[in-house]
């Protein structure tokens, strides 16, 4: 469904996206998981036709993405890092708004239909500005499924978000998995692309790497990781694929205190680029 091929972008002497090579394919949901500054929100706007590549192309279904491809467009779905609601709006009259742009025809009925997906049909004659955090970012999520696209981009959609909050957009992101959208999620944070990605991306300083399952990267590492602080006052990282590895290890390690766990997503990225996701 999309094809990402030699893309950089590059600002004055800054290198934003570094060359990446990538393919998603229909119906996956991909988690692309970074520090704050690693590229993930340029890679989004490249996608989306916002920023021109420096140099490389990507396609979408088999055509070129441009800022001009209005066809390919429409077939698309963006969920921003900023709120792209009016807020002086109730609910209804920002999704009626969205519906316009889009010309869609019987947009009432879809109205409802989200309305009731996103879980916020007692709430559709308050103004946006009234809606909590949580309830905001499940509006901006209704607006770009308006025109019932076949791929959606989010980009950290529950950031700032509390912890029910989350839990009830996770449910929501859970219900277009199930229907066979292709989606790109964007995140930093750790528990979210572990428990909603089938394929997870690895970002960092631009360039993506690792795509795989998150059991596959975590397999890899190790399944079992030691964690121990020593009597150089430093947290050290051992990993191990069984529990009585980790054990032995740890009877011949000089700590001050340690736990043995299961490895993270956080683990990995941080074993490849060693720099924590924050």
């Amino acid at each position: 469904m999309i094809e990402i091929i030699d893309v950089s972008k590059v600002f004055g002497e800054f290198t934003a996206v570094d060359n990446v090579n990538l393919k998603i394919e229909s119906g996956e949901f991909l988690g692309l998981l970074g520090p704050n500054g690693a590229g993930k929100t340029t890679l989004i706007k490249l996608l989306t036709g916002l920023l021109k590549p420096t140099s490389g192309a990507i396609y979408i279904d088999g055509e070129k993405m441009s800022r001009s491809n209005m066809e390919i467009k429409k077939r698309i779905g963006v969920v921003p890092q900023y709120t792209n609601l009016d807020k002086e709006l109730t609910v209804y009259e920002n999704l009626i708004f969205a519906a316009k742009l889009f010309k869609i025809k019987g947009y009432k009925d879809k109205i409802e239909e989200l309305l009731t997906f996103i879980e916020l049909e007692e709430h559709k004659n308050k103004k946006a500005m009234n809606l909590s955090g949580g309830m905001q970012r499940r509006l901006m999520i209704a607006k770009a499924l308006i025109n019932d696209p076949d791929i959606i981009f989010l980009d950290e959609p529950t950031v700032g978000i509390d912890l029910n909050g989350r839990r009830k957009i996770w449910d929501i992101l859970k219900g277009m998995k199930a229907i066979g959208k292709t989606v790109l999620l964007t995140t930093h944070y750790i528990e979210e692309a572990d428990y909603l990605c089938n394929q997870v991306c690895l970002i960092n300083n631009g360039k993506v790497f690792k795509k795989e399952t998150p059991e596959k990267l975590k397999d890899d590492l190790g399944i079992y990781t030691v964690e121990y602080f020593d009597s150089e006052m430093k947290t050290r990282y051992e990993y191990f694929k069984d529990k009585n590895g980790a054990e032995k290890y740890i009877l011949n390690t000089e700590y001050i205190s340690y736990t043995i766990r299961k490895t993270t997503l956080e683990d990995v990225f941080y074993n490849f680029t060693n720099r924590k996701v924050v």
